[in-house]
């Protein structure tokens, strides 16, 4: 009898986000850290943000450090950005993602409910979710609100 293997080439730790998808790794533009701390900003002296299209309005960023999550409002030069939230500080590592996704299946890794928004725009709460479970949906976005299970992967 034939079975179905999930075998995923790619990982991410997830931010839940009621307004922001999970990005899809393979359209990560830019990384490094932030050098400066500035209110709704991401300084970086060391970027090239502005450099031939790198970043773009609307490619999300995720501050690696304290899992974070925001989105680029405004390309202010090479070296800054603004966001749509507070979300940096001074020497916290970044990685910012074009926001595609066609879909990604999720690995949780601590037992509650996920909230998700399917690839075919679902909005559904999947209740009890026990650790250590694959989801097998193609998901676009794993809310914050009505999430309580933890360490949620996603995979390609």
């Amino acid at each position: 009898m034939a079975y179905q293997k999930l075998q995923a080439s790619r990982l991410l730790a997830v931010v839940q986000s009621d307004t922001i998808n999970v990005p899809d790794v393979s359209h990560r533009t830019a990384q490094g850290s932030a050098t400066a701390t500035t209110a709704d900003k991401l300084v970086d002296s060391g970027a090239l943000f502005s450099a031939n299209g790198l970043v773009q309005v609307n490619d999300i960023v995720y501050n690696t450090t304290d899992s974070t999550v925001a989105r680029v409002t405004a390309i202010d030069s090479d070296t800054t950005l603004s966001i749509s939230a507070n979300i940096m500080a001074n020497t916290e590592a970044y990685k910012i993602y074009r926001d595609e996704n066609n879909g990604c299946v999720l690995y949780v890794g601590g037992l509650g409910d996920v909230n998700v928004i399917t690839a075919g725009g679902d909005d559904v709460t999947l209740k009890a979710v026990p650790a250590g479970s694959f989801i097998p949906v193609q998901v676009l976005r794993v809310k914050d609100t009505l999430t309580t299970a933890t360490d949620i992967v996603a995979m390609w």
